[in-house]
């Protein structure tokens, strides 16, 4: 069900058609936004709106979809004790904005995103692995990721043993 609240009506006076959808789910309102104006959405929720924590920052594969991750940025106002959701659309290939200006915490979590699925913030201090070696090929959390054959060539490369896989 669409959500047309004030904090919706006030990010869409402000922002227009770079708000695409909103709904809300378990009282959190969801915000689809224009990719392109991540960075400036994120700074009036912190700035306007007073959402001033990022509490995660992820990403989910649609493989099918013409626009194949979701970038997904959930924030919480303590001042307000609410939450809020912004999704950005993003295409296989295109980068998405890095939010590190906005909230410090999203360092991490950017890398995070982009060893476990590719997606390459721009503007990222220091973009590189955090979970796996930087040799690792690949991006496990693609719906299309054989983490079977990465293991195992993985495995005996660097190990130089045969994978219990």
């Amino acid at each position: 069900m669409p959500l047309d609240n004030d904090l919706v009506k006030r990010f869409k006076a402000r922002f227009g058609d770079k708000i695409h959808e909103a709904w809300t789910d378990r009282k959190q309102s969801i915000l689809v936004v224009n990719a392109a104006s991540l960075v400036e959405i994120s700074e009036y929720s912190r700035d306007d709106e007073s959402f001033d924590y990022l509490v995660d920052l992820t990403a989910v594969d649609w493989p099918k979809r013409e626009k194949r991750f979701d970038v997904v940025l959930n924030l919480y106002s303590f001042q307000k004790n609410e939450r809020l959701r912004l999704k950005a659309y993003v295409g296989e290939g295109e980068g998405c904005l890095s939010v590190t200006g906005v909230w410090s915490t999203a360092n991490w979590l950017e890398r995070e995103a982009y060893d476990m699925f590719g997606i390459v913030f721009e503007g990222h201090p220091n973009l590189k692995r955090i979970l796996l070696p930087d040799e690792w090929q690949g991006h496990p959390l693609r719906k299309d990721y054989d983490i079977l054959t990465q293991d195992t060539a993985w495995v005996r490369e660097n190990l130089g043993i045969e994978s219990g896989q």
